[in-house]
């Protein structure tokens, strides 16, 4: 049996905030908003606040940042 198969295994709901985040409904792991990988919540580090869109790690926040158009001098599509 793995994490996740155990009864705490099931995804929570977090509010992402400034420099912290608020457990919503209790669980043992989040779903990163680009990869689809399973995050546990003990080990999640990266996220977005605007989007509230949690990230495995920092390369896929920053293209998260990248598909929002989020990044400073990046050109939007015409």
């Amino acid at each position: 049996m793995n994490r996740f198969e155990s009864s705490g295994g099931r995804e929570a709901k977090i509010r992402y905030l400034d420099g912290d985040f608020q457990i919503v409904l209790p669980g043992s792991f989040v779903t990163c908003a680009m990869t689809g990988a399973a995050i546990p919540v003990d080990e999640l580090r990266y996220w977005s606040v605007a989007r509230q869109e949690p990230y495995i790690d920092a390369q896929a926040a920053f293209d998260a940042e990248k598909r929002a158009g989020a990044l400073p001098n990046q050109k939007t599509p015409a």
